[in-house]
């Protein structure tokens, strides 16, 4: 009988830290699940791939963004009215038009 009560009084298995392992664990599973979903969702898998690429997000509108990779660098380019005016990244060197049959012709300056 004192073996049982021995064994039912046995504190040394009973980890009260044990259930905050556990529940990192499952928060880990639901962060990466929640991630590969994100990706699969929206179509980024071309940023995992070793290709370069270039996206035009919000193409002719004022949120419009340039998103480009090349090799392990990715770049973010939001054209604005400011940079366009006294930036160092470029100057005006000519116009293009587009005619009636859809040839398009460049004039420079």
């Amino acid at each position: 009988m004192a073996r049982k009560r021995k064994l039912l009084n046995n504190t040394e298995d009973h980890d009260p830290l044990a259930v905050l392992t556990n529940l990192f664990d499952v928060a880990m599973v639901f962060a990466v699940a929640l991630m590969v979903a994100l990706v699969t969702r929206f179509d980024m898998t071309e940023v995992f791939s070793k290709e370069d690429y270039t996206v035009v997000k919000n193409p002719g509108t004022e949120q419009m963004e340039i998103i480009t990779k090349k090799g392990e660098k990715i770049e973010k380019y939001t054209p604005s009215k400011d940079q366009n005016k006294g930036s160092s990244r470029g100057k005006r060197v000519g116009a293009a038009y587009q005619l009636e049959s859809g040839e398009i012709m460049y004039i420079p300056e």
